[in-house]
């Protein structure tokens, strides 16, 4: 059943009605490595490592990534909750409508889940929406090359006049997948 269900989800690339749209997000399929630092709001950092995995998904008119901090192994023991460990999944769907991407993000361990609108600005990749208390949030995408990007979470308690980085992924690409 799990073969036939991956099987379903899969694709192995962009749809031909989307192709030139989908290159957005879909120069990230493959697996990475990540180097991430998660900020709390009185200023104390946390390093960890991460993977982070994207593939085509839902006839190529999507592309869908896990990301998972700590790496699967040994770092995952314990409560997931309590030790902020992240494992979820993003669904990015381009509408040809609007020339932007619906962004969704949902993680079961801490039951976090954002909507978001997602665009090119420039040489980056920005993503827009709000969390359920009203706040701001913007994840970016920077530094974008072959084999490495710069990935930025941030969230304004002020309507977006200032942000604060929540978490930044350094991302390399991954020699195994």
């Amino acid at each position: 059943m799990t073969t036939a269900f991956l099987a379903a989800l899969g694709a192995t690339g962009p749809a031909p009605d989307r192709a030139g749209k989908m290159d957005l997000y879909g120069r990230f399929v493959g697996s990475w490595d990540l180097d991430v630092r998660q900020f709390a709001e009185d200023g104390a950092e946390r390093r960890r490592k991460g993977e982070w995995h994207f593939g085509w998904t839902l006839e190529g008119r999507a592309i869908q990534d896990v990301w998972i901090v700590p790496p699967r192994g040994a770092q995952r023991t314990g409560d997931a909750a309590a030790n902020v460990n992240t494992y979820g999944t993003t669904l990015r769907v381009f509408d040809p409508r609007t020339d932007a991407w619906h962004v969704q993000w949902f993680d079961p361990v801490t039951q976090n889940i954002s909507q978001m609108i997602g665009r090119a600005e420039g040489a980056d990749i920005v993503q827009l929406g709000s969390t359920a208390d009203g706040r701001l949030i913007r994840w970016r995408f920077l530094e974008i090359a072959a084999d490495s990007f710069l990935w930025r979470g941030e969230i304004s308690s002020d309507q977006g006049a200032s942000w604060r980085v929540v978490t930044e992924f350094r991302a390399v690409r991954a020699t195994t997948a």
